[in-house]
């Protein structure tokens, strides 16, 4: 069966990744929710630390996409439970790009440091180095 136009760029990204988006900015969650949607990904979505960690409880994620400033926690702890919890690759979602942020993002656990605005195809490159 041949596939063309934009079925058979949906199957080529199919690539059934679980990401977990933790931003406490909705309209951020919701655009980023739908972006990975449809380029195949499994997402799951919420806006706060706790809320991720009581996610990562049931189910099981390839990769974690945070903002660095959450209300109830930072996502440098979150990072560093989340990897205690299973093995997942971090994506920092920042405001801050300087090289000394950058450090701390990848000392706290975190895989991937991207400043916002982030740029999508950036983030669909991230998440296909996860799925491979």
């Amino acid at each position: 069966m041949k596939i063309g136009g934009s079925e058979a760029r949906k199957a080529e990204e199919n690539n059934d990744t679980e990401v977990l988006i933790v931003d406490d900015h909705a309209d951020t969650r919701r655009i980023l929710s739908r972006l990975l949607s449809k380029c195949g990904h499994e997402v799951a979505t919420v806006d706060c630390a706790k809320g991720a960690l009581k996610l990562l409880e049931t189910g099981r994620f390839d990769a974690l996409i945070s903002d660095l400033g959450l209300p109830d926690s930072s996502g440098y702890e979150l990072v560093r439970e989340a990897k205690q919890r299973q093995s997942l690759k971090g994506i920092a979602l920042s405001g801050f790009g300087a090289e000394e942020d950058v450090r701390r993002s990848i000392e706290a656990g975190f895989d991937y440091h991207l400043t916002k605005p982030v740029s999508f195809q950036d983030l669909r490159s991230l998440l296909q180095k996860v799925a491979e």
